[in-house]
């Protein structure tokens, strides 16, 4: 605590002159002045006055404080930045557009196609047999979001696309969406969304079983909270109601599960969903990404496993866990009927509220309520 001079009183002080040799000790006379002492009188936090020699220096060690810890970020920072520009070069494209006659045209904010596979790359023989993965050859496409984030500081929108949903597939006539990815890839999965919306996509982000187990990881696991005790062998999972950290196989087994819900698929896009909200946030949280003992193996694990167009880069992957952080909106198509075709269960989209949906991300507005998903 800086000590302030006392205000001079109202009336004059008169100074008593000093005969004598000076005294030895402490003074008992109330501002009686000692051969060299300030005029300027101090309290010690006591009843009696002490002398101060000259005016005290103001104290440094909140200022020191403050430079050193702009310096600690400014270092932190950089050591980000270098870290993301290490991995960009490592980080695996995928050719996901293409131009074709009738493609949607630009709009505002920015749209991403988030897709999960059941590609087994990176697991070894007995990470396959503890998580129940299987050893399925290939990969399909198990998970689909459309992730809009809005010009400005609006909310983003996260929207699932079930796997089954019945739509034309360009030069494959009608099929459920997943079936897009089987006869043309990336490129023609994109095509059929962007054609079925009505939405430019322009970012691609693909990821499978292994990688999703090694970013989970990563950051150290990912707090959900169940709302029923879930007990499925074939995912490797058994967890207790309530909130808990889950690890990558944990979480793994968690989105996977068919074992809840009267409609078991769509209740797992609700999870899946949720996970990627969580896990996403948590990424981009600066306790993680300060931290290089999060942050590195982070990195890595994405360069590693994430699979991007060749457009998207470290700082797009930054600001989408940015946005994901301003309380995105979660929903999903609307459903209008789920019919039998050629001896296969599908979904048939609200066509009305549907077009309402996706009509609101194309102007970058508000999703109506009316269009949301009934929970």
């Amino acid at each position: 605590m800086v000590r302030r001079p006392l205000e001079p009183p109202a009336y004059p002080v008169r100074e008593p002159e000093v005969k004598g040799p000076e005294p030895k000790g402490r003074s008992k006379v109330y501002g009686k002045p000692r051969k060299g002492d300030s005029p300027v009188r101090m309290f010690d936090g006591g009843n009696e006055p002490r002398a101060e020699k000259g005016p005290r220096k103001p104290r440094r060690i909140g200022r020191n404080i403050a430079i050193g810890l702009a310096v600690f970020l400014s270092l932190v920072l950089i050591g980000v930045v270098a870290l993301f520009f290490s991995v960009q070069g490592k980080m695996n494209n995928v050719d996901a557009f293409t131009d074709y006659d009738g493609r949607p045209a630009e709009t505002p904010g920015q749209d991403w196609l988030l897709v999960g596979s059941d590609s087994r790359a990176g697991l070894s023989a007995a990470e396959k047999k503890k998580l129940r993965t299987g050893s399925a050859v290939g990969r399909r496409t198990d998970t689909m979001m459309l992730l809009h984030i809005p010009d400005g500081d609006g909310r983003p929108t996260l929207v699932s696309l079930p796997r089954d949903s019945y739509v034309p597939i360009p030069g494959n006539g009608n099929g459920k969406l997943n079936a897009a990815y089987a006869f043309g890839g990336p490129k023609l999965l994109t095509q059929t969304v962007e054609q079925v919306t009505g939405i430019r996509v322009d970012h691609y982000m693909e990821i499978g079983f292994g990688g999703f187990v090694g970013i989970v990881d990563a950051v150290g696991g990912v707090e959900i909270c169940p709302k029923q005790a879930i007990k499925d062998p074939k995912a490797a999972l058994n967890i207790k109601k309530g909130c808990q950290v889950m690890d990558g196989g944990t979480a793994l087994g968690y989105v996977r599960t068919r074992k809840t819900g009267a409609i078991p698929d769509f209740d797992r896009t609700q999870r899946q969903r949720e996970f990627f909200s969580a896990v996403v946030k948590k990424a981009a949280s600066p306790g993680t990404l300060i931290n290089p003992f999060t942050a590195v193996p982070l990195a890595n694990s994405a360069a590693e496993s994430v699979a991007v167009d060749p457009a998207t880069g470290p700082f797009n992957l930054l600001s989408l866990g940015l946005a994901m952080k301003n309380n995105p909106v979660t929903t999903a198509v609307p459903i209008g009927s789920l019919p039998t075709i050629d001896g296969q269960s599908v979904v048939k989209w609200d066509t009305t509220r549907a077009n309402q949906l996706f009509e609101a991300l194309e102007a970058d507005k508000p999703v109506p309520k009316s269009a949301l998903e009934k929970g």
